[in-house]
């Protein structure tokens, strides 16, 4: 966001497009692997760009002296039948010599059901407390 990429830039300019776009593809699947015996077949319904909406947690972080996100989608899944919206923060993410684009995906569901607030109370404790029986959970295959 926020660049005037020549036309022979355009090429690199999408392939970082479209790299975002599966990485938070690939992150919305962490969340719907909560649900894959339920709905092994989720799919992107749609988009939307809200660069300007920033969410209550970017707000939140931004007032504690961080970065403002440089992007914000809403993505809303049909998981087999139910529509479930997801917001993404995307942040730039710290440039080196072997990585010169870097971002940062904050990628959860947004707190409008009961069912999005069990998953994030779901996933905060798997992230502190992984159970020991779990290798890794099947994740979702990807469909558009």
């Amino acid at each position: 966001k926020g660049w005037n990429p020549s036309e022979k830039e355009m090429a690199s300019v999408v392939a970082i497009h479209n790299a975002v776009n599966e990485r938070t593809w690939m992150e919305v699947m962490k969340w719907e692997a909560m649900h894959c015996e339920a709905c092994s077949n989720p799919r992107l319904v749609r988009f939307q760009g809200k660069p300007t909406e920033y969410t209550p947690k970017a707000r939140m972080n931004h007032m504690m002296g961080y970065n403002l996100p440089f992007d914000r989608h809403d993505w809303v899944v049909d998981r087999c039948g139910t529509q479930v919206r997801y917001v993404i923060d995307f942040y730039t993410g710290k440039a080196t010599n072997s990585a010169p684009v870097s971002y940062y995906l904050d990628v959860r569901p947004a707190v409008d059901s009961w069912q999005a607030v069990v998953d994030r109370f779901r996933m905060t404790m798997s992230t502190y407390f992984p159970s020991p029986t779990k290798t890794e959970e099947k994740a979702p295959s990807y469909q558009s």
